[in-house]
C-alpha cells in the first residue's frame, strides 16, 4: 500500500501567459484518500487535469500508476469527475450510465451498483437535464465509479450535496480506499479536510503543505484546519515581504 499512485515533480503550468502552477511536487500513496484543498482559483482543477493527462504543462513530470500522465493504457485505470458535469442532458440517468459503461467496457451490472452508491435510485429514470445541480454532480460521480478504477480523481464531488449525502459519500470514498483504490478529492471547504488521510494545500498556484490533518494542526498550532490554512498563508505572505 506504500507504493506511489501519483508522483509529481517540479510541475509548472502556464495559461494565457499566467503561471497557474509553480514548481509543484508531491507523492500520493496507493489506497489513500488525499484532499486537495484551497480557495477557488488556486489551481486545484488545473493540477487535477495535469494528473489525468489532459492539461498542457510547461515543465515538470507527472507519473500516474507508474506511467506518464496521459498514457493511453491509463484510460480505464482512472476515474475522473470534473467540477462541471460532463454527462448527456437528453438521456435518463440510467441510460447515460449504460452508455458510459459500454464505452468503458464495464460490466453492465455496474450501472445499478453506482446508482445505489451515489443515492440516485429515485432519479434513475429522470433526464439528466432535469436534475438539480447536486444530483447532476452525483450522476457525474457515478460515471467515474464505473468499472474498477485504481485511481479516482474527483473535482469537488460533494458540492451541492446535503449533509446526509455528503457523509454517505465520504464513507463510500473511505470504503474504496480500504479496498485499495487511491482517491484525490478537491474541495474548497476546509472541514472536509479532516476526513482525508493526507492534505495538499494550494494557494495562488503554490503548494503550501502536504501533511496529515493532525500534523498540519500541530505544525501551525491551530485549533482547526481552517485556522491552520490561514496561518500558513499569513506566514508565507510575511516571509515574502
Amino acid at each position: 500500500m506504500d507504493e506511489a499512485a501519483i508522483e509529481v515533480a517540479h510541475l509548472r503550468v502556464v495559461r494565457g501567459g499566467q503561471e497557474v502552477l509553480r514548481d509543484i511536487g508531491f507523492t500520493v500513496r496507493r489506497g489513500t484518500v488525499t484532499g486537495l484543498l484551497g480557495p477557488n482559483g488556486c489551481g486545484k482543477s488545473t493540477l487535477m487535469r495535469s494528473i489525468v493527462g489532459v492539461q498542457v504543462v510547461e515543465a515538470g513530470e507527472v507519473t500516474v500508476l507508474r506511467r506518464p500522465a496521459g498514457s493511453p493504457e491509463l484510460r480505464r485505470r482512472i476515474g475522473y469527475a470534473t467540477q462541471e458535469p460532463a454527462i448527456y442532458a437528453d438521456l435518463t440517468v440510467r441510460e447515460a450510465l449504460r452508455y458510459f459503461a459500454a464505452v468503458l467496457g464495464a460490466d453492465p451490472s455496474d450501472v445499478e451498483r453506482v446508482i445505489a452508491e451515489t443515492g440516485l435510485a429515485a432519479s434513475a429514470r429522470t433526464l439528466v437535464g432535469r436534475l438539480s445541480g447536486g444530483r447532476r454532480g452525483r450522476a457525474n460521480l457515478a460515471v467515474a465509479l464505473l468499472g474498477t478504477p485504481e485511481l479516482l480523481v474527483l473535482d469537488e464531488p460533494t458540492v451541492g450535496s446535503d449533509p446526509e449525502l455528503r457523509d454517505e459519500l465520504w464513507k463510500l470514498f473511505h470504503g474504496l480506499a480500504a479496498a485499495g483504490v487511491t482517491l484525490l478529492i478537491s474541495s474548497h471547504v476546509m472541514d472536509e479536510a479532516a476526513r482525508c488521510d493526507e492534505i495538499l494545500l494550494l494557494h495562488q498556484g503554490k503548494l503550501l503543505a502536504h501533511a496529515t490533518p493532525e500534523a498540519l494542526r500541530a505544525r501551525t498550532g491551530a485549533p482547526d484546519l481552517e485556522q491552520a490554512f490561514l496561518r500558513l498563508i499569513k506566514g508565507r505572505e510575511g516571509a515574502t515581504r
